[in-house]
């Protein structure tokens, strides 16, 4: 037995755990914020190193033989000749790239293109659109750009000590725009379409593969981005789809290859294993409970939950389209959302209520049909985010979503996904585990719901939706 750590380096603050290698047990946990405003665009990673440093305070890192790096993805660290950064990293937040990623649209001929270049299109939050970004409003520092790094790739470098070899994962480099996940290798003429000259771009390593050892002897594992981390400490496999509901809404399925999407609709990212994880996006989720729990004004959604459940199924005919901020999937750039279906029996508040979760779900069970009609298999569904505890969500979801549903409990998973990818390049080191299957850590504790009898009612459910959003938005799936 023995013990490893996984850091998790978000965009607000450093979680880090210590587990059994070989149950995945956490044994002890250390948190931090970061010193720097979770809102802004910029940021000196230096932070990132302080904030892991007070999160390993007290001798947390006693004993550990490896230690994985999760961190925020879409971060742009450029660097100079000598390895100095040339400028604060972009957080991936940073919303100013917009027109660059149209640009770059543009300039290699089309959405399509794209799509078949690097399995995603541009969009503002991606490293690639930064580049461009830059090149236009700071084209002195993009011309020193000689390196470019990820946040997670940049803490894993400064653990090992600044080498020479610079690495990142597969993971983290689909979400480049300038890697491709289907065939594994790099798109050097996206780098300098973006950016203007050549950068050199860090070694992707395999999924158990180390990055190499610490100066005091300490294995650093490959490494990936927060999503991929998430995922790998879920325990998730072939079959499983993970549906997290923020403001807005993701939905991201583990698939045995990469998917090119010539609409952009499906992102092609690869995982922590060697698999792949499709994902699509809806721009509206959370957002569309909030707001109507303010139209109502209830409290808050605990209150909108409640009054939600005592309408019935179906809210009496009322079906709200909740493209509140225009929409991804489908793609509806500059709609509205709807609320149809208004009778004298219908205009009551519960029915309102009930309305927004189940137009929240059926947008989001639109966005997993996308990926089913791909060939990927739903079998069981996890609902991560703080609104998967609602019970009006838990309702509803999985005769909606026509699949078990599975809410874990809240816990580290990015940090406790990258622990697990450090046993797993200890094991390999050590000749104990096999490079292609990684230890067989218990898989997260959870709710489980079935649909039931259920089922036919959220079919149905589903149909009414899917009317309303076929009447205003016509071929909107084409």
């Amino acid at each position: 037995m023995g013990i490893v750590a996984g850091l998790d380096s978000s965009s607000a603050f450093t979680r880090i755990v210590v587990c059994d290698t070989d149950s995945g047990a956490v044994l002890r946990q250390g948190y931090a914020p970061h010193p720097v405003d979770a809102k802004s665009y910029e940021v000196d990673p230096q932070a990132w190193l302080l904030s892991l440093g007070e999160a390993a305070a007290g001798g947390l890192l006693e004993g550990v033989q490896a230690i994985g790096v999760s961190a925020q993805q879409h971060g742009l660290v450029p660097l100079d000749r000598q390895g100095s950064p040339v400028r604060a990293a972009l957080v991936g937040n940073d919303k100013r790239a917009q027109v660059a990623a149209a640009d770059l649209i543009d300039a290699l001929g089309s959405r399509s293109a794209w799509a078949e270049a690097v399995g995603s299109v541009p969009q503002a939050p991606q490293p690639v659109a930064k580049l461009r970004w830059l090149a236009r409003h700071e084209p002195e520092a993009a011309a020193r750009i000689a390196t470019l790094l990820q946040p997670h790739d940049w803490l894993v470098w400064q653990l090992l000590g600044r080498p020479a070899r610079r690495t990142t994962d597969r993971g983290a480099a689909s979400g480049t725009g300038y890697w491709s996940a289907a065939s594994g290798s790099y798109r050097p003429d996206l780098v300098e379409l973006a950016l203007g000259h050549p950068a050199a771009v860090p070694e992707v390593l395999g999924p158990s593969e180390a990055a190499g050892m610490t100066p005091e002897g300490l294995l650093i594992s490959a490494g990936t981005g927060e999503t991929m981390a998430a995922a790998f400490g879920l325990g998730v496999s072939t079959g499983d789809v993970v549906v997290s509901l923020g403001a807005s809404g993701s939905v991201m399925g583990v698939h045995h290859e990469a998917l090119s999407d010539p609409s952009g609709t499906i992102t092609s990212f690869a995982d922590a294993t060697g698999l792949h994880l499709p994902v699509v996006h809806t721009l509206n989720a959370v957002r569309a409970l909030r707001g109507t729990a303010e139209l109502l004004g209830v409290e808050d959604l605990d209150a909108l939950s409640a009054l939600a459940l005592t309408s019935t199924p179906g809210a009496s005919g009322l079906v709200l389209l909740p493209y509140l901020e225009g929409e991804r999937t489908p793609q509806l750039p500059h709609t509205a959302g709807t609320l149809a279906g208004l009778r004298r029996e219908s205009m009551k508040r519960e029915h309102l209520a009930r309305a927004a979760f189940e137009g929240m779900l059926c947008s989001l069970a639109d966005a997993m049909d996308v990926l089913r009609d791909r060939g990927v298999e739903v079998r069981r569904v996890f609902l991560l985010g703080a609104a998967a505890e609602l019970p009006a969500v838990q309702a509803a979801a999985p005769a909606i979503f026509g699949a078990q549903v599975v809410v874990p409990q809240p816990a580290d998973y990015a940090a406790i996904g990258a622990a697990r990818q450090a046993a797993w390049a200890l094991g390999v080191s050590e000749g104990s585990l096999d490079p292609k299957t990684p230890p067989a850590w218990q898989g997260a504790a959870a709710q489980v719901l079935e649909p039931g009898d259920e089922l036919a009612v959220g079919q149905a459910v589903r149909k009414q939706y899917g009317a309303t959003r076929d009447q205003i938005h016509p071929g909107a799936f084409g």
